[in-house]
């Protein structure tokens, strides 16, 4: 079974490596301390490289309000659609 990070432990664990990598380890230690693969590393370093832990979790509360606001604007829209066929008299 997979384990899952969440983006502020990968954030934490990404400056982990930092610090590690600027005391002399290479990549390879690096991400063998931190319990991940190489390419899981540099998969997160390309995707959270500067973000800050903050960024994450506002990014986290923007996309959970746009989600709302979709599922408003379709409720929206199935019922306009539900009014045109009302007023047209195909019901």
């Amino acid at each position: 079974m997979k384990k899952r990070h969440t983006p502020e432990q990968i954030v934490r664990k990404l400056r982990e490596a930092d610090a590690l990598l600027s005391g002399g380890a290479c990549i390879a230690e690096a991400s063998r301390q931190l319990k991940v693969s190489e390419a899981t590393y540099h998969r997160w370093r390309r995707q959270y490289g500067g973000v800050e832990v903050q960024a994450l979790k506002r990014l986290k509360t923007l996309e959970k309000e746009n989600g709302r606001l979709k599922k408003i604007v379709a409720d929206q829209a199935v019922d306009i659609s539900i009014l045109k066929e009302a007023a047209e008299g195909n019901f």
